[in-house]
């Protein structure tokens, strides 16, 4: 099943995918909650605020059982900023990954037409509103294309790159109030995978709202005074700031999810309550979401796992890491919770990325020679990495597609990872780094002894454990290991910039890929590849920034992945993905070390419907995303009380 996941449905000459629905039949019941608001008059009835052909949820098909409404579904986040992740975990998509066999179907749209994979007409539902009530249609379309990403104030490096074949944007039209067209000359493979991301493309915008703070729409005046109450240095900058669907730090924005945040930042505890309007029914025609509240409660994140172990938490997987498992177990004895443990799907749990854009013109000839870089993963023993952190339990091996995957072969997984300091000595010498120091580091052309700082985020221990047992591997073969921590924010910008060496993060995203998905992380394509940032932001901003890329491997490897973006059938991706995958994996452009690390989820026994084993990815998967947290539901009791005066765990007898 797992090897299914990202299987897109473009296919040969014409492919359509529909969801046919019959009309509904509402429960006569509203949602309890929301009954008060409607005898009052302040809120539509359900027959009146869902589409007329809402997205019924096959419950049968994924194992889910009918639920019953309440409840808050309390989480613990560890910054403001984590708000987002409600936008990931309500997974409303125009198309999203179906939960089961990772397929894509329609979400918020009715019917999705796909004609040679370059045309694609999106069919909306009748009756569709945003979570204020008001009626989402192709206005809401035609807004952004035209009066957002096309604005040159709101959008100066013009639309995203994803809505670009060669080069060229899409021919948008609106065809009727519930339909819009995207076509494109040539296919644009990539297109229907970013809408399904977890952080996804939005071709959309609630118009209704945003024409307020645009200047093509609002009266100067009090668009001036709006600008001048907020503190903005212009109109495009406030309509930017009220304007970021993924973000939740806009209470007014109306959106599409199940749950609309109510809390504006800053604040310690961040309250979601249900979207009265949100598109999706149960078997019963019961409008979802179940539960009536999310709550995320800021904690910092060195306390989550604690706080998780005496139950405050519903449902929590961020901030935990495989070593928590064993004190979250221990914690079910006395507070009722479950402890799963679920797959991850990176390429790589954890990566090693030289930085073949560094400033420093040594360090930078030297990382951009396949023998240093060769060495130093023959260097690194992955299997005491397994053993000593992870139990024996995770894959070692490349940063590449996994064993579930189509694509895998072992080849991918194992070129340049046995543990061989012989063979890496002889390659360092080959290149005429022989002459050492007092401690046995080699010396470097300009006579500076060979120190590799390995830049972390400084987020947990695990990285700097990780990097310990490399240390003394590198040692043996004359190089001595540094780590530097620091924030993020300042990590990812020493990489852009070129100040770092090297950095440790994870691997690719997708490690369960199909020929069908985008191959675009193992070509120069993004300045948040790690190993080459400048050359990816180069494409970003198709030049504007950057550097071209300088390198015959890595420019294959973009004529490689246009060829993929241009194939109509996926023999012929297959073909491309095969030669990306052994180019990768004899060229080490990324020093994977271990991948399928478990990772624990801790779920409330009163919360029906979290699967017992799961995926937990970011793209694709959306982490519990994919597994529709909208029918999440709390039993009344659970089957575990919490621990009675004394200590002594009391158990429900049921």
């Amino acid at each position: 099943m797992m090897g299914r996941m990202n299987r897109a449905f473009i296919g040969a000459t014409v492919l359509a995918l529909m969801l046919f629905l019959v009309p509904v039949a509402y429960a006569v019941d509203d949602v309890p909650v929301l009954r008060d608001r409607v005898a009052a008059g302040t809120l539509p009835p359900v027959d009146q605020r869902l589409p007329a052909t809402p997205l019924q949820i096959d419950f049968k098909r994924y194992g889910l059982e009918l639920g019953r409404y309440g409840g808050t579904i309390n989480m613990l986040m560890a910054k403001s900023k984590d708000t987002r992740q409600m936008t990931v975990y309500g997974y409303a998509r125009l198309v999203g990954y179906a939960p089961d066999g990772y397929a894509m179907e329609p979400d918020i749209l009715e019917s999705i037409d796909v004609h040679e994979g370059r045309v694609f007409t999106f069919r909306l539902r009748q009756g569709h509103k945003w979570s204020d009530g008001q009626p989402f249609t192709a206005e809401d379309f035609r807004y952004w294309w035209e009066d957002v990403a096309n604005d040159q104030k709101l959008s100066p490096a013009g639309p995203p790159s994803v809505m670009k074949v060669d080069g060229e944007p899409p021919v948008f039209e609106v065809l009727d109030e519930r339909t819009v067209r995207y076509a494109w000359a040539l296919p644009n493979p990539d297109f229907l995978p970013r809408l399904a991301g977890a952080s996804p493309l939005y071709l959309y915008r609630p118009a209704h709202y945003l024409k307020q703070f645009h200047a093509k729409f609002a009266e100067p005046e009090k668009l001036a005074a709006k600008v001048k109450s907020t503190n903005r240095r212009n109109w495009a900058s406030l309509h930017n700031k009220k304007d970021n669907l993924y973000r939740n730090d806009n209470p007014a924005l109306p959106v599409l999810q199940p749950w609309v945040v109510v809390t504006k930042a800053p604040a310690e505890r961040f309250v979601f309550t249900r979207n009265p309007f949100f598109h999706r029914v149960d078997p019963m025609g019961r409008q979802l979401p179940y539960a009536d509240q999310v709550v995320l409660q800021l904690a910092n994140s060195k306390l989550i796992s604690a706080k998780t172990g005496t139950g405050e938490s519903d449902l929590q997987a961020r901030y935990l890491r495989f070593d928590d498992y064993t004190f979250l177990k221990q914690g079910e004895d006395r507070f009722p919770y479950d402890t799963r443990l679920w797959r991850t799907a990176k390429g790589a749990h954890l990566a090693l990325y030289p930085n073949l854009n560094a400033n420093d013109p040594v360090w930078r000839k030297l990382l951009r020679d396949v023998r240093t870089r060769r060495a130093l993963s023959l260097a690194i023993n992955r299997h005491e990495i397994n053993q000593v952190i992870y139990f024996g339990l995770a894959y070692e091996g490349n940063n590449t597609v996994l064993p579930s995957s189509p694509l895998f072969r072992p080849e991918y997984r194992d070129s340049w990872t046995q543990f061989d300091r012989a063979q890496a000595n002889r390659l360092l010498d080959e290149i005429g780094l022989t002459k050492r120091d007092s401690r046995g580091v080699r010396l470097m052309p300009d006579g500076r002894p060979m120190e590799i700082v390995v830049e972390t985020a400084g987020e947990s221990t695990e990285q700097t454990d990780v990097l310990q047992l490399i240390h003394d591997g590198w040692m043996d073969i004359g190089i001595k290991l540094f780590t530097r921590p620091s924030q993020r924010t300042v990590f990812r910008s020493r990489i852009f910039a070129g100040d770092t060496l090297m950095s440790i993060w994870f691997g690719v995203e997708n490690g369960l890929a199909t020929p069908d998905s985008s191959p675009s992380e193992f070509a120069p394509t993004s300045q948040s590849q790690l190993q080459w940032p400048k050359w990816g932001q180069f494409l970003e901003t198709s030049g504007r920034s950057g550097l071209k890329i300088d390198m015959p491997v890595p420019k294959q490897l973009m004529t490689l992945y246009v060829k993929w973006r241009r194939s109509r059938n996926s023999a012929e991706r297959e073909d491309v993905w095969r030669q990306m995958l052994a180019i990768h994996a004899d060229q080490v452009y990324s020093l994977g070390l271990i991948s399928g690390v478990l990772q624990p989820v801790v779920v409330s026994e009163t919360l029906h419907n979290v699967p017992k084993t799961g995926i937990y990815n970011w793209d694709p998967g959306a982490h519990f995303g994919i597994y529709r947290p909208d029918t999440f539901w709390f039993s009344e009791q659970p089957k575990k009380s919490a621990a009675l005066p004394g200590g002594k765990p009391a158990r429900a007898t049921n």
